[in-house]
């Protein structure tokens, strides 16, 4: 009997926290998205070979605009607002591991 209410308590708790998705875990979803998006602004514009300064601008002027606006202010309590700068710094972090392995 004590084995069942605890196979029904362990159950209830995995389930629980199975589809919880904390701080962190946003963040570190948002970061690797913002990778993702990186390893593709930087494989898509390199095929035609003349896109590359014309992507570089747009991605660096983003991120100031984003960054201007993000610590600026105290928004970084905001959710949707870290989410962004989350994925922004991904972005960034993707770029540089791209450019890494094209210098090596």
């Amino acid at each position: 009997m004590a084995e069942k209410m605890l196979i029904k308590q362990l159950f209830k708790t995995i389930s629980y926290s199975y589809y919880k998705l904390n701080y962190l875990n946003i963040k570190l979803i948002s970061l690797f998205l913002g990778f993702f998006i990186s390893t593709v602004l930087s494989t898509i514009p390199a095929q035609t070979g003349d896109w590359g300064i014309l992507a570089g601008s747009i991605i660096v002027t983003s991120n100031e605009i984003l960054s201007k606006f993000i610590y600026t202010k105290n928004n970084k309590e905001i959710l949707i607002i870290s989410i962004i700068n989350s994925i922004k710094i991904g972005v960034i972090y993707g770029l540089f591991v791209d450019a890494f392995k094209l210098g090596s």
